[in-house]
């Protein structure tokens, strides 16, 4: 008895001084990784810049399924945020500076630990060298916990190669498969919706679409309006020679809504026509190719674009779907005339889903 009380007395005083040993040290922490990724720099830069990708390439985030998360209005750019939970772990990040393929600076908390990220991306023989670096200061909890796992600088570096490699993956898999369909001639069905329509340079297109949709989403809940259908573009006039875009966010509804007066968003009507049907599955950045596809199919099959209809980009899988690119599904309607038989595809209450990402290859002025 004497003997296991004497070992009882040596445990505790070992842990007192482990203790007293860990709480005495400093509690700031920096760590910084680099890695070659396998992809071009906007790539890399716009993926990374949408935390709606992060529950993709995010090692302590994709580890186990116990992760739930929460996303703001806006995920992208300055003023994008998130967070998530695991049991009773809370975790959240925002973005508060990003210079365009450059760099990112974010602020992070985790159970009592502040934290700042700092990414940059360069070009590189073989793709995009994107650098993290993290710094931050750990409550007493924290340097408890991380101790006995070597320390925090140990388990942030452990966690940053490992996202950075999960994102190298990703990226080379998922942004490379795909596969495009010119479906044929089909027949959209009318319906009502509401709309954000916004100008701006062609550049600037994507961009905007990222920001706008979750926010008409957002809206959408906030006003408790029932949805029909996810979110689709119009798109009302493309001039590539002046730079110039005008589109509308749409969301369909279940009947016609009006707003109040001054609401920058307003009630639609959306209009039945003709058009050829091409279907995209896999990421956004290959809806150009998809465009040219059909364009191609058109030219070649003695088609005529109806000029005054409506030219349409469906999302009919997205990010909210499902969180691999190569799984996406995007839609791709171009308003033509019919000839003397039209085929025309199963009927659908309304437009259904969309969200566009990139532009058709055009030089008119009311395509895209």
């Amino acid at each position: 008895m004497r003997i296991l009380k004497y070992i009882f007395l040596l445990l505790l005083l070992a842990l007192i001084g482990i203790t007293v040993y860990v709480t005495t040290q400093k509690g700031s922490f920096a760590v910084s990784r680099s890695s070659i990724i396998k992809a071009q720099r906007s790539t890399v830069f716009d993926y990374i810049n949408d935390y709606r990708n992060w529950e993709t390439f995010g090692s302590w985030m994709t580890k186990d399924n116990t992760f739930t998360f929460e996303y703001a209005p806006k995920t992208i750019g300055a003023g994008g945020s998130f967070s998530w939970k695991n049991g009773s772990d809370f975790g959240s990040l925002r973005t508060y500076f990003v210079k365009e393929n450059d760099s990112i600076a974010q602020k992070g908390h985790y159970n009592g630990t502040s934290s700042s990220l700092y990414w940059t991306f360069k070009d590189t023989i073989g793709g995009t060298k994107v650098t993290v670096h993290s710094k931050g200061e750990m409550d007493i909890f924290t340097k408890i916990t991380t101790f006995f796992k070597g320390g925090m600088t140990s388990v942030l570096d452990d966690i940053c190669e490992k996202s950075l490699r999960n994102l190298d993956k990703t990226l080379d898999y998922e942004m490379k498969t795909y596969t495009i369909k010119v479906n044929g001639i089909s027949q959209r069905s009318s319906g009502y919706c509401l709309k954000q329509t916004v100008s701006c340079k062609i550049k600037s297109l994507s961009k905007n679409i990222k920001i706008m949709m979750p926010r008409m989403v957002h809206f959408f809940k906030k006003n408790k309006i029932a949805m029909a259908g996810k979110p689709f573009v119009l798109y009302e006039r493309y001039d590539k020679a002046n730079d110039f875009v005008t589109f509308s966010v749409n969301i369909p509804t279940v009947k016609q809504v009006f707003v109040m007066p001054g609401s920058d968003v307003e009630s639609g009507e959306i209009m039945a026509f003709t058009c050829l049907k091409t279907t995209l599955i896999g990421d956004h950045s290959h809806t150009q190719e998809a465009w040219d596809k059909a364009k191609r199919y058109i030219a070649d099959n003695g088609l005529k674009e109806n000029v005054a209809g409506k030219y349409t980009e469906v999302y009919l899988k997205t990010i909210d779907d499902v969180k691999q690119p190569s799984k996406w599904i995007t839609e791709i309607y171009i308003p033509v005339f019919p000839k003397a038989v039209v085929t025309t595809s199963p009927a659908t209450p309304n437009l259904q889903t969309a969200v566009p990402i990139t532009t058709p290859n055009t030089d008119s002025a009311k395509t895209p």
